[in-house]
């Protein structure tokens, strides 16, 4: 998996997204801000014998918006609208954060709380994802000097 965010010091435009590339299918978040939608590629039947160029299909996909997994009281959060007219920060049109992931990962952390179990982005998957970006930050104070990513998982 790729995971990339570029906000600044890129000659290109903001983007904060993943793509997912296998043999058989891959996928592609929006490319340009303000692209809607993302594209699945899927690997055509290869010829015999297999070559360079490969038939490839590509589609734009519309990711479903899941808010039918949430309590009513924040499911209106994962779709774009307008939250709050007296607070300059949130009164834009926009979605409930990161595409609408934000209620839903309240909803799983409330709901481990009240379960009684770990969440699933649980101490250690959180160090995990958080230590890329600030063994990053390190390197860019130390004039870009390789910092080694700890990793926290169990084993």
């Amino acid at each position: 998996m790729e995971v990339t965010r570029s906000l600044f010091h890129t000659a290109r435009g903001y983007v904060e997204s993943f793509n997912l590339y296998g043999e058989k299918m891959s996928f592609e978040w929006a490319q340009v801000e303000g692209e809607e939608f993302p594209v699945v590629f899927t690997m055509e039947p290869r010829p015999d014998p297999p070559h360079r160029g490969t038939p490839l299909s590509a589609r734009r996909v519309s990711p479903p918006d899941r808010a039918d997994l949430l309590p009513a009281e924040i499911a209106g959060f994962t779709s774009r609208g307008k939250y709050d007219d007296t607070n300059p920060q949130r009164a834009h049109q926009t979605r409930g954060g990161h595409h609408g992931s934000h209620p839903h990962l309240v909803h799983e952390f409330v709901r481990s709380i009240l379960d009684g179990r770990k969440p699933w982005i649980d101490e250690v998957r959180a160090a995990d994802w958080t230590a890329a970006g600030l063994c990053a930050h390190q390197s860019a104070l130390s004039g870009g000097q390789a910092v080694t990513v700890p990793g926290f998982g169990a084993g």
